[in-house]
């Protein structure tokens, strides 16, 4: 019998946005979450959804997006993968950066480590790079993780959200 490595089988505590622009934007959303469970990712908190105008081009259809804790036994670059099948096969198509998606997953936060990896010739770092200048990030993960603080910043996430600037603020809505 051969010993296991007691680090294989771990479980992670990872938080994930998820948005989508095009289409039933909220149906699009709960497929995602539903193919994430079924890919051994385990839901355990997810917020509400908040709707949010489309970055740099306020014109482009609006996001609905959410933050969700999840936990699981796949490496970073292995949830990456599953992520962007999941994407796939929600019809995103390769298309030129900040265009209309039907889903949008990110890594925001993988057990509060900080990891830079190449991925099928795709870099992942995580935390999210952008995560602390976005509204629909901070305050959904604020909603469900209110003691969250920044790997690499070491912020609280509530003094991130009070640095956002006043647009940011005030163009978010629940819904």
């Amino acid at each position: 019998m051969t010993k296991q490595d007691i680090l294989e089988n771990q479980v992670n505590t990872v938080f994930l946005s998820v948005g989508s622009n095009i289409g039933n934007k909220r149906r699009n959303i709960e497929i995602t979450k539903f193919l994430l469970q079924k890919n051994s990712i385990k839901i355990i908190k997810s917020s509400n959804i908040y709707e949010t105008y489309s970055w740099p081009n306020k014109n482009k259809p609006k996001f609905y997006n959410i933050v969700i804790k999840v936990q699981t036994n796949l490496k970073p670059a292995n949830l990456f993968y599953v992520i962007k099948n999941i994407e796939k096969k929600l019809g995103r198509k390769k298309a030129k950066i900040n265009e209309p998606r039907t889903c949008d997953i990110d890594i925001l936060d993988y057990k509060g480590k900080i990891y830079k990896l190449n991925v099928n010739n795709n870099k992942l770092t995580i935390p999210h790079s952008r995560l602390q200048d976005r509204n629909f990030v901070l305050f959904p993960l604020f909603e469900i993780q209110k003691n969250w603080k920044h790997p690499i910043k070491k912020t609280k996430i509530k003094d991130l959200i009070k640095k956002l600037d006043d647009f940011a603020l005030y163009s978010i809505k629940q819904i």
